[in-house]
């Protein structure tokens, strides 16, 4: 058993869909959230300033004496995942494998579709992966580089004409080539779950990054006898920009009521260069 806390960061908020499902599976577990809300979306930063901002987040994070960090942030896991991996001493698990692994299992003709940030289409991450799993799979990509500030600004549900008319551009190449899986590639997109489904059809399996990657971090802790096998967890956030209005749309991420206090933090004054650790293992 391990009491110590998981860490959890995204570029804001969107990897709260991840822990609300850590929450659901593992509520024995105390977790720390950082949404980095100053700098906010990274989609569209280039990569080494988003393996500079990824190394600063967890700089952050470290100042806890954690057991386990997961990278709830497409854009770090597919751009600055094997970095982080490398240069710290405990696990450091992304979003990626998990989910591209339910979305080779999950279609039936060969035809997969991967939406997320600029950064993560860029990448070829997803795409690499699952041919890995079977490499007659074709995926077809697509960056919506407006989700995330949609999702930031509470502009995701059905009947909001924006969210709508942005899902249904980004999406009609999707559904001309007859995907029939598309991976949600951004833990902001869950919230987006209703306009995307009802742009794609019933037929279509959308795959949740956020869900998926819970699911992957609960069974390695249980593998890894490294469960807190005591009663409610607790939830602790910090954010990079103004703490005012995180608890209204944080609740909407972790659909409860948010009461939990938020902190404010200097990421800037954290390191960006790597830090003298032993290698880790890529634990994926």
């Amino acid at each position: 058993m391990d009491h110590r806390p998981i860490g959890v960061f995204d570029s804001g908020l969107g990897g709260l869909t991840a822990v609300r499902e850590l929450r659901r599976l593992l509520p024995g577990e105390d977790i720390i959230y950082f949404g980095d809300t100053g700098r906010v979306p990274y989609g569209g930063r280039s990569p080494e300033a988003i393996v500079h901002y990824a190394r600063q987040d967890v700089a952050f994070l470290r100042t806890f004496d954690l057991k386990a960090i997961v990278v709830a942030c497409g854009t770090v896991s597919t751009t600055a995942l094997d970095v982080l991996v490398r240069e710290n001493d405990i696990p450091v698990w992304g979003v990626v494998e998990p989910a591209a692994r339910a979305a080779a299992r999950a279609t039936r003709n060969g035809r997969v579709g991967l939406i997320g940030t600029q950064a993560t289409i860029r990448s070829g991450a997803y795409e690499r992966r699952i041919a890995r799993e079977d490499p007659s799979i074709q995926v077809l990509t697509e960056a919506c580089p407006l989700f995330v500030p949609l999702v930031e600004n509470g502009r995701f549900r059905p009947g909001d004409i924006v969210a709508e008319t942005v899902a249904a551009e980004y999406l009609a190449p999707m559904r001309e080539a007859g995907v029939d899986t598309l991976v949600l590639g951004c833990t902001h997109y869950p919230l987006l779950t209703e306009v995307i489904g009802a742009c794609m059809g019933p037929e279509v399996a959308l795959i949740n990054v956020g869900a998926t990657c819970a699911a992957a971090v609960a069974e390695r802790l249980r593998a890894m006898d490294a469960l807190n096998p005591g009663g409610a967890g607790e939830s602790r956030f910090y954010v990079s920009d103004s703490v005012e209005g995180f608890s209204r749309l944080a609740s909407t991420f972790l659909q409860r009521d948010v009461q939990e206090a938020v902190t404010q933090v200097d990421i800037w004054a954290y390191p960006s260069e790597p830090p003298a650790l032993a290698n880790q293992p890529d634990l994926g």
